[in-house]
């Protein structure tokens, strides 16, 4: 028995390989930086789907598919009260998904695909007192995302930046999750209750409430030449840095430079505030230092969670919403893994050791 179920090997999968050791994500035979450099969301979810469901497509054809889909799912925003609207993005977000019809087929991916990205823009303008945006039809995935948030076009490189970071995040092997999403997959459940499952996995700070308070990191150490004198004295207190270090990983997390190398056209195009930036710099390169200075036999590097919280910022995602950007990204590996396990055919019931009292002896 292992705690945790570390290094148990639970599924075979097609769908993505994580090899810590040598710092690789492979994702359908394409590694990360391929992908990255290549393919839009619409490829990637493509690509992670192919063989799953019912009807072959390309990624043109799901491109088109899925802007009418975002279109019908838009009509459930009607149902967002003021209760719903009390709670955090995420959880408005999950209520919402809630609403839609469960099945296997086809067309029920495509809503859970639509619907994280329609929701999100429209509760948080909701929250902020604003009209929500209905979807544009013309527009891939990435782009009519940014403009149902802020209301305006976004540029070529918002648009490009946050399509790497919805592919970068698609998929990334049984994390908590994904395994919930596997397991409620195994009972014949349906997609959107795999999905709902997965993503009350999400929301929990150990699986994917980190970008956030990486930003409250920086506005912590506020300028560049505090930064190791601030990362020193939190870890004299025992708190943990936040965007480094990593369960699977033993060097630098491959995704955290997909996303930094994401954000260099947005740098060098002026979109990115140059002092927030200068300090994502300092402090990456000032706790590496530091980390590797006291912990010299542990590898502690950025992961993912660091350039995420800057990319996300840029783009003008609140922090409180992260978690439900990334629910947007990762749907569509939820969706392939719990496809894989349905037409795997076996439920998932793994035995548990009892330590308890055993009864007393006649």
């Amino acid at each position: 028995m292992k705690n945790g179920l570390e290094d148990v090997i639970a599924a075979e999968t097609q769908l993505s390989d994580v090899d810590g050791e040598a710092g690789r994500l492979i994702i359908r035979g394409v590694s990360l930086d391929h992908l990255v450099a290549d393919a839009t969301y619409e490829g990637v979810a493509a690509l992670l789907l192919d063989g799953l469901m019912e009807r072959s497509f390309a990624e043109a054809q799901l491109r088109d598919w899925l802007a009418k889909a975002r279109t019908g799912v838009f009509d459930h925003i009607k149902a967002a009260d003021a209760a719903l609207l009390a709670l955090p993005p995420v959880d408005a977000m999950r209520a919402l998904i809630a609403r839609l019809p469960d099945g296997e087929d086809f067309d029920t991916a495509l809503r859970l695909l639509a619907a994280p990205a329609v929701f999100l823009p429209a509760i948080l303008r909701l929250q902020r007192g604003e009209k929500p945006i209905a979807p544009d039809a013309s527009l891939p995935q990435a782009a009519d995302i940014l403009r149902m948030l802020t209301g305006k076009m976004p540029t070529r490189e918002q648009t490009a930046a946050l399509d790497a970071y919805l592919v970068t995040i698609s998929d990334h092997g049984l994390n908590a999750s994904t395994f919930a999403s596997r397991v409620i997959a195994s009972t014949q459940a349906g997609l959107t209750s795999s999905v709902l499952a997965a993503l009350s996995a999400l929301k929990g700070p150990l699986h994917g409430g980190a970008p956030g308070p990486v930003l409250d990191m920086l506005d912590a150490i506020g300028t560049a030449e505090n930064a190791g004198p601030w990362l020193g004295a939190a870890l004299d207190r025992g708190e943990r840095l936040m965007g480094f270090g990593h369960r699977i990983y033993r060097v630098r997390d491959p995704r955290a430079d997909a996303l930094k190398g994401a954000l260099k056209p947005l740098i060098a195009s002026g979109q990115v505030d140059s002092a927030r930036s200068a300090l994502a710099e300092a402090v990456e390169a000032a706790a590496l230092a530091i980390l590797k200075a006291r912990k010299p036999d542990r590898p502690l590097d950025v992961n993912v969670e660091f350039y995420t919280a800057l990319l996300l910022e840029t783009l003008g995602f609140p922090r409180q919403a992260f978690t439900g950007v990334f629910a947007i990204g990762r749907t569509v590996g939820w969706l392939a893994h719990a496809r894989e396990q349905a037409l795997d055919g076996r439920l998932i019931r793994p035995r548990s050791v009892y330590i308890g009292p055993l009864p007393a002896a006649a």
